[in-house]
Order: structure tokens, then sequence, then C-alpha cells
């Protein structure tokens, strides 16, 4: 069976505007994002499917408006689970 070859995209957001791609790669530099990401404690995401799309972008793309959904609740779970909520926010 082929092994895939790791693919990792890095979004940021200053909650401003859309998320912006700061860095993508595969392989090796994938693996290099990713145990950055770790170090940092950045919240990772596995969605193969999210990954393929985001992967067309190029390097300082804000993601398509038919992608805000599915990244912002991505974003929001990874804001969840470090305790951030937005202002006015009732449990």
């Amino acid at each position: 069976m082929k092994q895939k070859i790791p693919v990792a995209i890095a979004l940021e957001y200053d909650q401003q505007k859309a998320p912006v791609v700061k860095a993508t790669g595969s392989g090796e530099l994938a693996e290099r994002i990713i145990e950055i990401a770790k170090e940092n404690n950045i919240y990772l995401q596995e969605d193969e499917g999210l990954i393929e799309i985001l992967a067309e972008l190029e390097l300082g793309d804000e993601i398509p408006e038919q992608l805000y959904k599915a990244v912002a609740e991505v974003i929001a779970f990874a804001y969840i689970i470090k305790g951030k909520f937005p202002q006015n926010f009732q449990q």
C-alpha cells in the first residue's frame, strides 16, 4: 500500500478579515509545519477534503467565501479548546 505524503496548510486569522494562507507544504516541509504548530500550542485539524482545497491557494491568499463555514467551525473549535469565547457569550 502506498504511504500518503503529509500535507500541511497554516492559516492566520486576525479576527478582522478572512483567514489567510501563511504556510503550505508537503512531505518534510509539512512535517516541519506541524512540528512548529505543536511547539507553539497551535490547534491542528485533520480534514483531507479541506486540505485538498486549501492546498490550491497561494501564500497570502484569503480563503474563498465558499470555505468560510468550514474554516469558521475549525477556528471556533480551536478557540473553545483554549477557553476563548466571544464577548457576551453565554454558556
